[in-house]
């Protein structure tokens, strides 16, 4: 079988899939600070913070914004892989900064998958996931030996269109692993459907199991409330929380009493 596809020896260009962090410029890795000054073109998503463009892009550096957020009009994704590719075979020093880590729920996968197939291979720069950042900002560990064995990372906003399940994530079974294996959840994406996830989460785990939604991790502005899983739904519309937001679920929690928040208490911090 034959191929149109450069191979990678031909392509004078380079790319690289930066994670950018939670949104905290402090929290960037010293390679991803190199990688953003080397980039003579950097393809930006939503979540980015723009001082971190501001600080660290080249002058001459050309930024595409290329929004992608739960919920809102976004670039389609077939759009910004074709931009990727071009720009590569152009000779051009790519930058896909993404928010958070690529490969957690940044569709860092498919895109090095795209690259790969057009005969691009790509570097990748991981970068603090939000749903580590968020809990760090609690003073709250994932694991913990007393209370959280392991931790399981799961979106709450699953693939949508042809050949896509109704809910893909059968939260009832994760749930009875969670609470048998003493696991902790974190649950990205999961605001808009709360109510669902609540639902469903309380045929395996206990109405007084701790949770805690932060929305804007790691920034001057986040905000997140501390509740139980038999209240997330309410907690979340009391708080006025809303996207970009991460759910923890789990006893690791209980720490949050030591801070003088109760997790399993109906109130808020900011």
């Amino acid at each position: 079988m034959t191929t149109n596809a450069p191979t990678p020896s031909l392509i004078a260009g380079r790319c690289t899939l930066v994670g950018a962090g939670p949104g905290d410029p402090e929290l960037l890795t010293v390679k991803a600070v190199k990688a953003i000054q080397a980039a003579t073109v950097l393809l930006v998503d939503d979540l980015v913070n723009d001082a971190i463009v501001q600080a660290h892009a080249r002058p001459d550096a050309r930024i595409v914004h290329v929004g992608k957020r739960g919920g809102c009009k976004s670039t389609p994704q077939a759009f910004i892989e074709r931009l990727m590719i071009t720009a590569v075979r152009e000779g051009e020093t790519v930058v896909r900064l993404k928010g958070g880590d690529p490969f957690i729920f940044g569709r860092g996968g498919e895109e090095v998958e795209h690259l790969r197939e057009a005969g691009i291979e790509c570097a990748v720069v991981n970068g603090i996931t939000a749903g580590l950042a968020a809990v760090t900002a609690l003073g709250v560990p994932l694991t913990h030996r007393d209370h959280a064995q392991g931790v399981v990372f799961v979106t709450g906003h699953a693939k949508t269109g042809a050949g896509a399940a109704d809910d893909p994530t059968d939260w009832r079974a994760l749930a009875a692993t969670a609470h048998g294996a003493r696991l902790t959840l974190v649950i990205y994406m999961g605001v808009s459907g709360a109510a669902h996830i609540e639902h469903e989460l309380l045929h395996g785990l206990p109405a007084d199991t701790p949770v805690a939604v932060i929305q804007h991790a790691s920034l001057p502005q986040q905000r997140h409330v501390a509740t139980t899983l038999g209240r997330l739904q309410r907690g979340i519309a009391e708080a006025g929380l809303a996207s970009p937001a991460v759910i923890v679920v789990g006893d690791v929690l209980r720490g949050l009493a030591a801070a003088g928040l109760p997790a399993d208490a109906d109130r808020f911090g900011t």
